[in-house]
């Protein structure tokens, strides 16, 4: 309203002492103001109305807000977090609409404003990110496809015990199919827990991990019992590079909040432990909404395995043109009535000989080339430390 005079307020007072002379009419004394007679006559309604208070600024927020959350769903938002305590606004949101698809939900930002409001939220510092490193994860296009297997690190329970936690995840469906604390990481421990899960759920195409025992060995294809009893099974074992946890990030990720949930701190016992495992595995499978996977719960999009665990194990086959020599308990094999070291590992095993030259064969346990074998110095050739390809991956 642009008075006259450097105070507004002033200006309307006298504005209002000539309308009610009536000597002025409303057209007069608004040229004469220099306003509008829209803003004189409603000048003149509130002082009617409201005395000097209404000549004041009056606030020009709407009086209703169509958009504005009700009472009733915000008093939802915040039993939902309290209920999830380590939920955001998206899994929030995502876990509301599936529980609740009868009521029109707002956004994540509003969600994350209401959380605010209450003092649920704690302000994080935002940190440079890394590019993501997609190479790993091709081919985890369907359930069972890869599945990631590792022991997180070990911590000691309120009783003093060590807890070492094996989990294994579906990298397709993020699916928590085992979260177990363990006594030992030998493969006496280890081998049951996987057996369990390839009961229940089948078997996977091939199982990623890091590269430590149980996993892996210093020996010849880096092999252990455990990925020995797997190959059998017809499942590839997949080891990341050292000192890259990144390319099983998909599994770190899950690591990362396992640990929040139930070890931040540890509970009082080993079992209690073992109890808070399970409950967090229930949650994270049927109730968690997984933001890269559109918010859905992975047990959405899991399901088990065509290819079942088998009632006997066979042995290992090779193509045709192979040789095949049993390795020995003490992990030789007999070439030309002369003994090749290869592991204790491979003890009782059958290994298959491929001829590349006339002196060079390559050595494989199933599809995985273990070494080389020079005949005329009749000596192994190591493979390079590095992440070796199978058969089928050279073929394409």
């Amino acid at each position: 309203m642009p008075w006259k005079e450097t105070c507004p307020m002033d200006e309307r007072m006298k504005f209002m002492g000539l309308y009610l002379e009536h000597e002025w009419t409303m057209a007069a004394l608004c040229r004469e103001f220099g306003v509008s007679r829209k803003t004189g006559y409603k000048l003149a309604r509130r002082y009617i109305e409201q005395g000097l208070v209404g000549l004041e600024d009056q606030s020009r927020a709407p009086h209703h807000h169509p958009n504005a959350v009700s009472a009733e769903i915000e008093r939802a938002v915040v039993s939902a977090r309290r209920e999830h305590r380590t939920w955001g606004p998206k899994k929030l949101r995502a876990w509301l609409q599936r529980h609740r698809p009868d009521t029109d939900w707002p956004a994540a930002s509003t969600i994350g404003q209401i959380l605010s409001r209450h003092g649920l939220t704690v302000p994080r510092r935002r940190s440079r990110k890394a590019m993501v490193y997609s190479e790993p994860f091709v081919g985890c296009d369907s359930p069972n496809a890869v599945w990631s297997a590792d022991l997180k690190g070990w911590f000691l329970t309120g009783d003093g015990l060590r807890c070492d936690p094996l989990t294994i995840t579906d990298n397709h469906s993020r699916f928590l199919l085992r979260c177990q604390a363990v006594s030992a990481i030998d493969h006496a421990a280890i081998q049951p827990i996987f057996e369990a899960a390839f009961r229940e759920y089948g078997l996977p195409v091939a199982i990623r991990t890091d590269n430590g025992p149980p996993f892996a060995t210093t020996t010849v294809g880096g092999l252990s019992k455990l990925s020995i009893w797997w190959l059998r099974l017809g499942i590839i074992p997949e080891r990341i590079e050292p000192g890259k946890p990144e390319q099983n990030g998909r599994h770190e990720r899950m690591h990362r909040t396992l640990k929040r949930e139930t070890a931040t701190p540890p509970q009082r016992t080993w079992r209690a432990q073992q109890r808070a495992f399970d409950r967090f595995r229930m949650e994270y499978n049927q109730d968690r909404p997984h933001e890269a996977i559109e918010q859905q719960p992975p047990a959405s999009l899991y399901c088990p395995s065509l290819r079942p665990y088998p009632l006997m194990l066979s042995e290992m086959s090779y193509p045709e043109g192979y040789v095949l020599r049993r390795v020995y308990d003490k992990g030789g094999i007999v070439w030309q009535n002369r003994q090749i070291y290869l592991s204790e590992t491979l003890g009782g095993e059958i290994v298959g000989l491929r001829q590349v030259s006339d002196r060079i064969w390559d050595i494989y346990f199933g599809p995985i080339k273990l070494a080389q074998f020079d005949t005329y110095e009749f000596r192994l050739i190591h493979l390079p430390r590095k992440r070796r390809k199978t058969n089928e991956q050279k073929k394409e």
